[in-house]
């Protein structure tokens, strides 16, 4: 069995790149072949895995992307030649894997609220609609796909929530620079990441943990929305207790993962846009750290509430800085949902989750 997977990059520094990245390799462990496409000029492509960057660019998204698609169309059904199964990674493709695909079955993983989305646009939603009728859908949490379903009554819909190598994130890796019990969130600074919300919650755990410490990593692609996060650390008088490094090398992330002390990531509902599993939380589980997150989303899959870490309401600043609190100055409890997470991460291992997603490709083959 050959399968493609369309992304836009493959590497791990985020959301659809990092899923594709774990999947292909997760797949040629159960002894399937893998074609990854990427973007025409992706910042890296595989070394030990066949590539053709013939895919049009998509990160950052440009103007007139179905046309671009259509464009494209010659050379993606070429790259798709001697391929038994298409699997779009990076929803976006869909029509034109679609077009492309002919007779192969396709396959289109639902991250959160691109699927949805797409669905109820007036004047290209019919397009979407109809190429993931006839795909096989993949939704990485219950929520998402009660999303999906709310839009798309009859999609042909299976759950298989996200993946993690746990071995990767309990690697011995040399310890980042610390001034004090240090509160870590992953994923970029993003409104509907809820950083402002996490920064002013830090003044108030600042209260009863006065040497505490908050790093964000991640994409920092929204300059508005920086200068408004950098501007609200100055007023809140928080410059020497938080950090934004942006986007860090690999080993410097596992670092972080492996000795900061809690994760917490108060992610929101924006615009119609939710958090459609959290991978993030589950990384932070492998290292072994108690994990924050908030209610309302595909978080509360990534995240067991009072098991593996603490659940707030979405925009509600005490209850994340009490909850923060709680686990900085309680070792025990800390503890406790620390080893917790790490045995509820290797349930999720990816060797765990690509068995199930060839289960898919088998029945749909059959």
């Amino acid at each position: 069995m050959r399968v493609a997977l369309l992304t836009p990059d493959f590497d791990p520094s985020y959301g659809w790149a990092r899923y594709a990245f774990d999947l292909a390799h997760a797949l040629i462990d159960q002894d399937i072949s893998v074609t990854v496409l990427t973007q025409r000029g992706a910042d890296s492509t595989p070394t030990d895995i066949t590539s053709q960057p013939v895919l049009p660019r998509l990160v950052p998204p440009p103007r007139g992307f179905l046309l671009r698609s259509l464009a494209s169309l010659g050379d993606v059904r070429r790259a798709l030649t001697g391929c038994d199964i298409v699997h779009v990674v990076a929803e976006p493709y869909t029509p034109l894997a679609a077009l492309a695909a002919g007779s192969r079955p396709l396959i289109v993983t639902a991250h959160g609220t691109y699927v949805p989305q797409t669905a109820q646009r007036r004047i290209v939603g019919r397009l979407y609609r109809r190429a993931y009728r006839w795909a096989h859908l993949i939704a990485v949490s219950d929520y998402t796909a009660a999303q999906v379903r709310a839009a798309l009554p009859d999609a042909n819909l299976t759950v298989i929530r996200n993946g993690v190598h746990v071995a990767r994130f309990q690697q011995d890796v040399p310890a980042p620079a610390k001034r004090g019990p240090i509160v870590l969130a992953s994923g970029g600074i993003k409104a509907r990441k809820g950083t402002h919300v996490l920064i002013a919650a830090l003044a108030q755990v600042r209260e009863h943990v006065p040497d505490v410490q908050l790093v964000i990593t991640g994409r920092q692609d929204d300059a508005a929305y920086l200068a408004q996060v950098r501007q609200q650390i100055t007023d809140l008088g928080l410059s020497g207790s938080v950090h934004l490094p942006g986007q860090i090398p690999e080993t410097d992330l596992l670092g972080w993962y492996r000795h900061a002390d809690v994760f917490a990531l108060p992610s929101l509902n924006v615009g119609g846009k939710f958090e459609g599993f959290g991978l993030v939380f589950l990384e932070a589980s492998a290292s072994g750290l108690p994990v924050i997150g908030t209610t309302g989303s595909g978080i509360e899959e990534a995240v067991v509430a009072d098991k593996t870490g603490l659940l707030v309401p979405q925009h509600d600043v005490d209850a994340l800085a009490d909850a923060i609190t709680r686990v900085l100055t309680d070792d025990p409890l800390r503890e406790r949902l620390g080893r917790a997470g790490q045995k509820h991460a290797r349930q999720q291992d990816w060797s765990v989750v690509a068995a199930q997603v060839r289960r898919v490709y088998e029945q749909i083959l059959a």
